[in-house]
Order: structure tokens, then C-alpha cells, then sequence
């Protein structure tokens, strides 16, 4: 009896030092993910650097000429801010507490977040994801030698709760790395560089299928009584599911089977299968807020010069009131992260499957985009129209592999927008219509140096009279305006442009960027002048 005494007595004498060596760790000081050796922090702004200590803890943050100290709260929270970076690098951050930490190969330059779902996610490389893989593979991944833009990926993670830790690391853009990066970040950074010749930082947060309210914070679709009833839905369906153990089990049971073909797959080099749905609505990335809480509210307040952003494809139930959510997302987004309205660039949704050949046909599709249009009256924001975009010889094709000029286009943006230049950066955009007689004269923004059609054929427009009956129109530039008109309509009231899935269109700038679709009829964001 006394032998086991003892034996207990050492026992629990281990236990309650290893217990206490445990907890001594868990006191040292650390830094919050994404901070790791080779990140990018933002230039020209007050730069937050956080983590976690011993309560009241003494943390000192030093890089390149700069030094702060603070005090860790009762929680073993911390933050301190470093000012005005200069671009430059490389540096090696050090964090002082109990401890010490070094952060290597730290550069100092722009930074943006690239959000969105799978046409932000869709990378250079194919690897083994068939959708992925972008036009001339091959040169693009051999050709990615640039160490100065780094990129941080979000894991996939989806929670009901906002989290307060992000998974994924820091990669230097290489041959090696570049084809699992996301094409569309990758292609906008590799412009950037080149035009800024500073260090470029990619934080790429995004999931395929996901809706706009899934990367919305719950208290913005809560205070909006337009979209609250997105949390009453969602509420409805944890209620229906949780006492659905029968749907939990199968579940298990199919993504055990998935695991394992999914290894198989990678083994021999295949795609590996679909995995099964999760019947669980917090696993779900349509669900509201929950890739916000998971991907998103980690990384505020993360430094960032601004946001590109691709998605809305996963809207068609919500397409009428598309506009409205991504307005409250980005106005959310900007309350968060408190810089202000820093720029936030984002990429109209392009055309997709079979050549529509009527003058318009309504379709989800159509009115997101018609929505993205719309939020251009949010201030610093930016449109890439994308509908001339679509795979030339799979249209069915949703994941267009041209994601070189994509990330061309949002450059121009970011250029225009967020550095300044005075460039051409967008396409026309309808402005207002002037109705005389049988005849109605389009005005447009972002003329610049003329209106031009594709193949010098100015077709895609549509005109309709009070019957809103809407037949092809003859259309014609008259120096900086279009006039269309048809036998048909003897008194028109509405133009559509480019009002379909898959659109016929023509109309760009002499800069070659395709002009929005667009209505005049119904809440077009334009006007009409007698």
C-alpha cells in the first residue's frame, strides 16, 4: 500500500510540474498569426503588431529604427503600433517579453487582402483541383521569380463564433510556390511590383461558393432590417439540424470514405474526389457571417492598403439585393479595420455559357452584376468589368483560366485609386440618357480618349417603348455619346446593354476596356435628361 503511495505521490509530483512548466509556456510571449517570418507590413501607415503574454506582462517590439513597449493586459493581450514604415527590407523583427522572439526576413511595402470565392481561390497551377490552372500554365509558374511578393493564405475554416486565431503562413513568390497562389492576387501583385518596385504582401482569405453574408460580421446583417432575415434562416436551419442525428452519422461515415480516396488519389497522382457536403449550416459557406468569423476577423487589424475582392456567382438566390449586402460587407470591413475607406476593388462577374442572341434575358447573373455596378457610388471603390472574359473556346467554363488580365485590370485600379496616377483604369460606364423624339443619345464616364466597339461593330444594345417589349437597336457613336434607335419603337423610353448571361457586346474605351452592362429603365444608377 505504501509503495503505491509513493508511486502516486511521484505521479502527481510530475504532473503538477509538468502542469506548471505548461502553464509557464503558455505565459511567454507570442505573436498572433499572420505575424511570421517573411510577411509583408504596410508602408506610409500606423501598423499594429499583436499577441499574447503573462498578464501585465513587459513586451518590447523592435524593427529596423523603431522601438515600443507595452504592457499586456490582465487577459495576456497585447498591441503595439509602429509608424510610417519606409519600404524597404530585409529586416528582422524582435519581440521581448520573458522571452524572446525573432521574426525573420520581414519586408516592408503594400498590402492587400484578396478575398472572395472560387474565382479568387482558383490558382496559377492546376495541381489537383481540375478547375484550377490558368492560360500558359507552364511559362507563368516558370516565370514567377519574385522574391518580393509574399503571400499568406487563409486555411478554409468556417465557425459560428468570430475566431481569434487564423491558420497559414508566409511564402516567397517562386517557381515553386506560385501555383498553388491564387491567379487573380498573383497577376494583380505581379503588376504592382513592377509599377511600384516596393515589396508587394497578399493575404488571399477565400472559399469557393461562398456568398457575400458568409464574409458579412453577424452585428451588420443583424442592424439591417433588408438582410436580418439571412440570420433568421440560418437560425432556422441549426435548429432543424442539430437533433438530426441520422444526417450527422451519414455525414461521418461519407467523409471517412472521402479521406481515404482522397489519399489514394493523392498517392497516384489524381484529382482527388469531391468531398461531401457537410449538412451542418455552420460548416456551410453559404451561411451568414461564418467565414467572417473564421477567415476574416483574425486578421483585423492587420495593416492593409486595401481590398481586391471576386465573387457573386454563389448570389443567384439573393441577386435582387446583391448590392445591398456587398455595400454593407464593405462598409463592415472598413468600420473594422478603421483606416478609413481604404480602396476596395472588386471584379463584376463575367459572361458565362452559351451566346445569348436575344436583346435581353433576364437572369440572377445579370442583376448581380447589375448590383456591383451600383455600389461604384460607395466612395473609393472600383469595378473591373470582366464580361468580355469568358473562356473563348469552353464558355461553360465558370472559372475563365484569363486571369492575367483580370489582375491587369484591378492594377490599374489600385494605381488610379490607391497610388494616385492619373490613368485610364475602367472601361465606360453609363452616366445618363437624353430621349429625343425616336431616338435616345447614352452618355457615358470613362470616355477618356474616345468610345470604340470591338471588331468596329457597335452591336449588344437593346430599346423597348412604354410596352417594355425590348427588340435589338441600330446603334452609332456620335463623338463621345451613343444614339440608338429602331424602326420598331417609335417613342423609346429604355436602353439595356449587355442584359444577359452571356451577352452579345461590343462598347469599350480607346483603351480597350469593355464598357458594364447596364439598364436605363429600373434603378439603373444613372438618369434621364429631357
Amino acid at each position: 500500500m505504501r509503495q503505491k503511495n509513493i508511486c502516486a505521490a511521484i505521479i502527481f509530483t510530475q504532473l503538477f510540474f509538468s502542469g506548471l512548466l505548461l502553464a509557464q509556456q503558455d505565459c511567454r510571449v507570442k505573436l498572433t498569426c499572420p505575424f511570421g517570418d517573411h510577411m509583408v507590413l504596410q508602408q506610409q501607415m500606423s501598423v499594429p503588431i499583436w499577441g499574447t503574454a503573462g498578464a501585465g506582462e513587459q513586451v518590447t517590439v523592435k524593427l529596423d529604427q523603431q522601438k515600443q513597449t507595452v504592457t499586456s493586459d490582465s487577459g495576456g493581450r497585447w498591441m503595439v503600433r509602429l509608424n510610417d514604415l519606409k519600404a524597404g527590407g530585409p529586416f528582422e523583427m524582435i519581440v521581448e517579453g520573458e522571452n524572446t522572439l525573432t521574426v525573420r526576413d520581414v519586408y516592408v511595402g503594400e498590402v492587400w487582402l484578396c478575398s472572395g470565392q472560387s474565382n479568387m481561390d482558383m490558382t496559377v497551377a492546376r495541381e489537383d483541383r481540375y478547375w484550377c490552372g490558368v492560360f500558359n500554365e507552364e511559362q507563368e509558374v516558370a516565370s514567377a521569380d519574385f522574391p518580393l511578393i509574399r503571400v499568406f493564405d487563409v486555411d478554409f475554416v468556417t465557425s459560428d463564433e468570430p475566431l481569434d486565431k487564423i491558420q497559414g503562413k508566409w511564402e516567397v513568390c517562386s517557381p515553386d510556390t506560385v501555383g498553388h497562389f491564387s491567379a487573380t492576387a498573383y497577376f494583380f501583385a505581379r503588376e504592382l511590383q513592377k509599377k511600384l518596385n516596393v515589396p508587394i504582401g497578399l493575404i488571399t482569405a477565400a472559399y469557393g461558393a461562398s456568398t457575400a453574408e458568409a464574409w458579412t460580421n453577424r452585428p451588420a446583417l443583424e442592424s439591417d432590417a433588408q438582410l436580418s432575415f439571412l440570420l433568421d434562416e440560418y437560425a432556422k436551419r441549426i435548429e432543424k439540424y442539430l437533433p438530426d442525428i441520422e444526417a450527422q452519422k451519414k455525414y461521418e461515415e461519407a467523409f471517412k470514405k472521402w479521406e481515404i480516396a482522397a489519399e489514394k488519389a493523392r498517392a497516384e497522382g489524381k484529382d482527388r474526389p469531391k468531398e461531401p457536403k457537410n449538412p451542418d449550416p455552420r460548416k456551410d459557406q453559404h451561411s451568414p457571417c461564418v467565414l467572417y468569423n473564421g477567415m476574416v476577423a483574425s486578421l483585423v487589424p492587420y495593416a492593409i492598403r486595401g481590398v481586391i475582392w471576386y465573387q457573386g456567382e454563389s448570389n443567384g438566390p439573393t441577386a435582387r439585393i446583391y448590392g445591398r449586402i456587398m455595400e454593407t460587407m464593405i462598409r463592415d470591413w472598413r468600420r473594422a479595420w478603421g483606416q478609413g475607406d481604404f480602396p476596395f476593388l472588386y471584379v463584376q462577374l463575367a459572361n458565362h455559357g452559351k451566346l445569348v442572341n436575344q436583346p435581353v434575358r433576364d437572369d440572377p447573373i445579370v442583376f448581380v452584376r447589375e448590383g456591383q455596378l451600383q455600389n461604384l457610388s460607395m466612395p473609393n471603390t472600383a469595378m473591373v468589368v470582366a464580361i468580355d472574359n469568358a473562356d473563348p473556346d469552353k464558355p461553360d467554363n465558370i472559372h475563365p483560366k484569363n486571369k492575367q488580365d483580370i489582375g491587369l485590370r484591378l492594377s490599374l485600379a489600385a494605381r488610379a485609386l490607391a497610388y494616385q496616377e492619373d490613368i485610364i483604369y475602367s472601361g465606360p460606364i453609363y452616366d445618363y440618357m437624353i430621349i429625343n423624339g425616336n431616338v435616345i443619345r447614352l452618355y457615358f464616364k470613362h470616355v477618356y480618349g474616345g468610345l470604340a466597339a470591338k471588331d468596329d461593330k457597335l452591336v449588344g444594345f437593346a430599346i423597348a417603348g412604354e410596352d417594355k417589349i425590348f427588340v435589338w437597336a441600330d446603334a452609332k457613336f456620335d463623338g463621345n455619346t451613343v444614339v440608338v434607335a429602331s424602326l420598331q419603337v417609335d417613342k423609346p423610353i429604355a436602353v439595356r446593354y449587355g442584359w444577359a448571361r452571356n451577352p452579345v457586346i461590343s462598347l469599350c474605351n480607346k483603351a480597350g476596356l469593355p464598357a458594364s452592362p447596364f439598364r436605363t429603365d429600373v434603378d439603373s444608377g444613372g438618369s434621364v435628361k429631357p
